[in-house]
């Protein structure tokens, strides 16, 4: 499932690409299941309505709108696990289980494309701005860092992966941060130092800002607005490597499942 730098990445091309566009018409697929809102509510909120700025909010894309009676609104995009959000000419053929697409006026279609149907798009016109349920993780303080964790007796690789603490941290970017801060992922969150937690908080900004850098991990079936491929993933030294060397140590890659999900760590350079 795409997790944090691979949503900044697709936001911020689809940003690039159609922010100051006018969509002039919506069209739905027959599928309920990726809407988070009904069809006629996403149509009468985004038809003719001005795309302000397309952004991320933990591991949501979202789209904010100026509507015609100038009612600021926002579209909601989860990608789910084989969710895209494309932008193409109205003359490239609609690939399948397209499920929203919005016209542009200049000819241009933004869509939103998902063969699984585990992605959800929804409308928040209520007012209120979309937030995440936790703390920002390229913005996160060192303090408010420290204190997500003060005890807690869960492991360190399942509190990173509570969004109501950090959204947008997922399965590779807990994995790959926790081996450059040098930490087991079973510890105990709530046991480790100020001068552990120190290391992770600046590892995992670093993990985050230079997977951004190269598109994200395309690992499955993620790719950005383009349809290109990241390429973070040709720098992961642990995140699956199992039974391959550690680049710094050589020790054997380890895999185990914590909290249903599968972590990969070296045993020599994590303590």
């Amino acid at each position: 499932m795409p997790e944090l730098p691979e949503v900044e990445t697709v936001a911020n091309g689809v940003h690039e690409r159609v922010h100051g566009a006018r969509i002039d018409a919506v069209t739905i697929g027959p599928h309920k299941e990726p809407l988070k809102s009904t069809p006629a509510h996403i149509e009468e909120t985004l038809t003719g309505a001005r795309i302000e700025r397309v952004r991320r909010v933990g591991k949501t894309i979202v789209m904010d709108v100026a509507q015609r009676n100038c009612k600021p609104a926002q579209m909601t995009v989860h990608l789910g696990m084989t969710g895209r959000l494309l932008v193409s000419k109205r003359d490239v053929p609609m690939p399948p289980h397209t499920h929203v697409t919005l016209h542009l006026h200049d000819g241009r279609d933004v869509r939103f494309v998902d063969p699984r149907r585990f992605g959800r798009v929804g409308i928040v016109d209520d007012g209120t701005a979309y937030e995440g349920p936790g703390k920002e993780p390229l913005t996160v303080s060192l303090d408010d860092f420290v204190a997500l964790f003060k005890g807690r007796k869960t492991p360190i690789k399942s509190a990173l992966l509570n969004q109501s603490l950090l959204h947008g941290v997922g399965n590779i970017y807990a994995d790959e941060s926790l081996f450059r801060a040098g930490i087991r992922p079973k510890r105990h969150a709530g046991r480790l130092t100020r001068a552990e937690l120190t290391k992770l908080h600046a590892a995992l900004k670093t993990v985050l800002k230079h997977a951004i850098q190269l598109g994200g991990s395309s690992v499955s079936d993620y790719v950005d607005a383009d349809g290109v491929r990241g390429f973070f993933q040709l720098e992961h030294r642990v995140y699956s490597r199992t039974g391959e060397p550690c680049k710094d140590c050589g020790v054997p890659i380890e895999k185990i499942v914590l909290g249903g999900r599968s972590t990969h760590f070296c045993k020599n350079c994590q303590k």
